[in-house]
């Protein structure tokens, strides 16, 4: 039987790495979120989104967290008049990135909570094996 301690930190632990890869993914859309295409027509820079799965550790019994794949949003893209542009196409209109800043901060504010949470259930499992690591010593 696995300790419950250990199953604790390791599901913790799974759920750090997951929305560290979530924040990478956030933070990505952010930074293209006015990238146009390099030619006129082509095509801007497509939301990624990162979706989580369940994984079974077989050695503590434990459901982990793990982010799955990476896929591009099917929103389509925005689209502006903007004749000047270098992307523009023969109408003159510019395809813009499907990226929402709204959406993107407010996930990236859930993916950083989420994160601060399992930190502290890290915390709280680390202070509770010392503290029984301390009760054996005095006993």
């Amino acid at each position: 039987m696995a300790d419950p301690m250990q199953v604790a930190l390791k599901v913790a632990a799974s759920g750090l790495e997951a929305q560290s890869r979530r924040m990478l993914i956030v933070s990505e859309n952010l930074a293209n979120a006015s990238s146009t295409g390099q030619t006129p027509g082509s095509s801007p820079y497509a939301r990624k989104m990162v979706s989580f799965e369940s994984a079974l550790d077989d050695a503590s019994g434990a459901n982990l967290v793990q982010a799955g794949s990476v896929e591009l949003d099917k929103k389509p893209f925005r689209v502006e008049y903007d004749p000047g542009h270098p992307a523009a196409d023969a109408n003159g209109n510019v395809k813009l990135p499907n990226v929402d800043m709204l959406v993107e901060l407010a996930d990236m504010r859930e993916t950083n909570r989420s994160y601060e949470a399992n930190l502290q259930v890290v915390k709280q499992a680390r202070s509770l094996i010392s503290m029984t690591i301390d009760l054996l010593r005095s006993s």
